[in-house]
This record gives C-alpha cells, sequence and structure tokens, in this order.
C-alpha cells in the first residue's frame, strides 16, 4: 500500500466548484445590473416629475389669475357678467390646463351646467413688439382706464378713437361701439358702471377679444359667454385640434418630425369630415377678408389654433394672431431689418425688408387664404376620391401660389376659394357627413 498513489479528486470536483464561483459572480453581476437600471430608471422617471411639475407650475397660474381678477373685483376696481360667478358664488370653476405660454392662461371650465374656456391674461396684452413675447403686465397700470369721472360720452368716445386707430374708417364705428357697450352692461341694468367701463376697455386690449366681439354672429367664432376684468369666458369646443394627437413633451422630443407628421396623419376623420371642416376653414377666410372692419391677418395658422365640434363644424380655437391690417401696418412700418427674417410678425405674417432703409415694408406677402390652403394640402389630399384627387390637388397649389402683390390678386383669390368650396361641397353634399 505504500506504494500505491495519493489519492486525488474527480476533475468534475474541480468543474463543480468553478461553477459554483462563477455563477455567484453571475448572479452578483445581474444584481448590480438590475440595481443601477432600478436607479436609473427612479432617477429619470423622478427628473420628468420635476420637470413636468415645473413646467406645469410656470405654465399653469389659474390660482394667480383668479387671484388678482377677484381682488379686483372685491375692491370694486372691476365688474361683469362673469365676475359674481367666479368671485362670490364660485360656480365657475377652473378645470383643466391648456395654457402653452405663461402670459396666455387657457383652462377648461364649468360654468353652472355649462361647458366653457376660460382665458385670462397675465401679462401686459398692450405691450407689442415683433418676434418677441409681450413684457410682464403691472399692477399698478392694471384696470387704469377709464378714469373716475369719465361719463358714457366720453368712454364711446374713446371706445371709437381706439377701434379707428386699429380698424381705419371703415364700417359703421359708431354701431360697433354700440355693440360693445350692450356686452360691457354685464348685470343688463341698461347703464355701464365705471368697474364695468374697466373691464371692457382693458379686454379691448385683446385682438382675439375684438374679433371675437366683431364675429359673434359668425359660425366659426365660438360664443362669448361672460368676461370679469380682461378675464373672458367662451363656448368649448370639442376638438382642440385640426388633426393629430396630443402627447408629453419629453416624448415629443424624441420622435422624428417627419414620423411625426405620419402620425398626426393617422389620427383625424374620416375623409368627407376632414372636407367639412376645410370648408369651414374657407369660410372663415372669406369671413375675415375684407369684412364690414376691414381686412384682419392670419399670422398663426397652426392646425392647434383650429377646432371642430361634434358635427365637424370649423371652430377657431385661437384668434390672438389675427390681427386688423392697419394695425399690423402700424406695428411693422417702423421696424428696422438687415433681411427679410426680420420682417415677420407671428410666424406667418412675412413682408420685405427695404434695403436702402433698412426698414421692413407693410405690404404683407401672402394672403390668408394661401396660408390657410397650405395647412389644408396633406390634410385634405390624404385619403381624398380618386376622381377629385388630381384636380383638388391642381387647386391647393394654385392657392398656395397666391400673392398679395398680384395685379388680380382679389380676382383669383375669390375664384380659387369657390373652385375649391364647390369641388369638396359637390363631393360630401349627399353623404350623411354634410
Amino acid at each position: 500500500m505504500s506504494g500505491a498513489s495519493p489519492l486525488r479528486p474527480f476533475p468534475y470536483m474541480f468543474i463543480d466548484t468553478r461553477l459554483c464561483f462563477y455563477m455567484q459572480v453571475r448572479l452578483s453581476y445581474v444584481r448590480i445590473k438590475y440595481l443601477f437600471i432600478s436607479w436609473l430608471v427612479v432617477f429619470i422617471g423622478s427628473w420628468i416629475m420635476y420637470v413636468q411639475y415645473s413646467t406645469y407650475t410656470e405654465l399653469c397660474r389659474g390660482h394667480d389669475c383668479r387671484k388678482i381678477i377677484c381682488d379686483k373685483y372685491r375692491t370694486g376696481v372691476i365688474d361683469g357678467s362673469a365676475c359674481s360667478s367666479l368671485c362670490a358664488k364660485e360656480t365657475l370653476y377652473f378645470g383643466k390646463c391648456l395654457s402653452t405660454k405663461p402670459n396666455n392662461q387657457i383652462y377648461l371650465g364649468i360654468w353652472g351646467n355649462l361647458q366653457s374656456v376660460i382665458k385670462c391674461q397675465m401679462e401686459e396684452a398692450t405691450q407689442r413688439d415683433l418676434g418677441t413675447d409681450p413684457e410682464p403686465r403691472k399692477e399698478i397700470v392694471l384696470f387704469d382706464k377709464p378714469t373716475r369721472g369719465t361719463t358714457v360720452e366720453k368712454f364711446k368716445e374713446m371706445v371709437y378713437g381706439l377701434f379707428k386707430a386699429k380698424l381705419g374708417e371703415q364700417g359703421n364705428l359708431s354701431e360697433l361701439v354700440n355693440l360693445i357697450l350692450s356686452f360691457a352692461d354685464g348685470n343688463k341694468d341698461g347703464r355701464v358702471s365705471l368697474p364695468e367701463a374697466k373691464s371692457a376697455w382693458a379686454l379691448l386690449q385683446l385682438e382675439e377679444f375684438l374679433l371675437m366681439v366683431i364675429l359673434q354672429d359668425k359660425e366659426h367664432t365660438p360664443k362669448l359667454m361672460g368676461f370679469c376684468g380682461d378675464l373672458y369666458v367662451t363656448e368649448r369646443v370639442e376638438y382642440t385640434s385640426l388633426y393629430g394627437i396630443s402627447l408629453p413633451w419629453i416624448i415629443e422630443l424624441l420622435i422624428p418630425s417627419g414620423f411625426r407628421r405620419s402620425m398626426d396623419q393617422w389620427f383625424t376623420p374620416s375623409w368627407p369630415r376632414k372636407a367639412k371642416i376645410a370648408i369651414g376653414l374657407l369660410e372663415f377666410v372669406e369671413d375675415i377678408f375684407h369684412g364690414p372692419y376691414g381686412n384682419f391677418l392670419m399670422c398663426d395658422t397652426s392646425a392647434k389654433n383650429l377646432g371642430y365640434n361634434d358635427k365637424y363644424d370649423l371652430k377657431m380655437m385661437d384668434m390672438r394672431k389675427i390681427v386688423p391690417e392697419m394695425n399690423l401696418k402700424e406695428i411693422i412700418k417702423d421696424r428696422q431689418c438687415d433681411s427679410d427674417l426680420d420682417c415677420i410678425y407671428g410666424t406667418d405674417c412675412r413682408t420685405l425688408c427695404d434695403q436702402s432703409k433698412m426698414r421692413c415694408t407693410t405690404e404683407v406677402i401672402q394672403p390668408n387664404l394661401a396660408k390657410a390652403c397650405q395647412l389644408l394640402k396633406d390634410y385634405l389630399l390624404r385619403g381624398a376620391p380618386a376622381d377629385i384627387h388630381e384636380e383638388l390637388e391642381k387647386q391647393l397649389y394654385l392657392c398656395i401660389a397666391l400673392k398679395v402683390t398680384a395685379s388680380q390678386m382679389e380676382m383669383e383669390h375669390s375664384l380659387i376659394l369657390n373652385n375649391l368650396k364647390t369641388l369638396l361641397w359637390k363631393k360630401i353634399s349627399h353623404t350623411n357627413d354634410s
């Protein structure tokens, strides 16, 4: 036995030991990996929640808006048809926040049993500059006009002078003044008090409010329901964008623009319903083109400014960048420029830069109809019936090519607009969607 070889472990004993060690290392690695991933998910989620909260608190300042308005109402500075419901009875509620800029507060609202939209200005609306947002309004000058002792006749003169400056000597301005006074009489007692006049004057500084008053009898303008100070309430529109789907901003950043446009097209009504909505936009262009109080210019034709109801009737969601032509000329005429890019108001009202004077000219290049057709091109051509697709495309491109400086622009404008409306209407007039 002494010559026998010593006992040695079998090879599989070494394999098991190495395997156990490898498994332990592997499990430790997996635990660390998942721990890191879990920590990363929590960190990113917390960061997104923080940014979302910060963004919400910056954009959605309904509490501040309500406090400013109600403080002024309770101290007798302002009054209006919505003041009591907002500040005393508390039957006008702020709902979902729709604001996209801190200075323009927009909320879904409920007024008694009626659904509504509440709009409130958190910044000075009268401060204007091309390409910049209004500066913060100063409380010291808020609701400062008309002053105590102003008679109704003097107030009417103030309003008439404001309309003359904005609209020029067009239409029956005296009739428009009387319409404003009728609206300003919030409690319908037959007279306009000083607090009601202060509210009306503040509202008249807003382009959207003025246009809504002028177009209140038009189908595509949301109805005004009431006001308090420079806060006003309009009817609620069910669908708040021409097309597309709303996504959180963080996801919007990650989606390529081309794919995003395709997604927009997926989430649209059927083609006959799109055609009816498009006809509504063309009719709105007619309403503001050389109307009773002159021409108004659409300076932001974004799809998010257009909505429609459950009958697929177009409704304008945001008219803040629809301005009187005369008023825009006053805003832009003295603007210094180095190139045409310096002569833009909003996103769509463009003039040329006069290089000899280094000043912007006052003639807007594209009419409203051309901008509307540019917006409608992809919207209408996708899914269009084969028998009108070619003609529809032709009319849309003719429309987009319209220039204000064309020698027979107004004639071409009317011809193209009528051709488009007729083409669309003939195709849907026999359907239930019409």
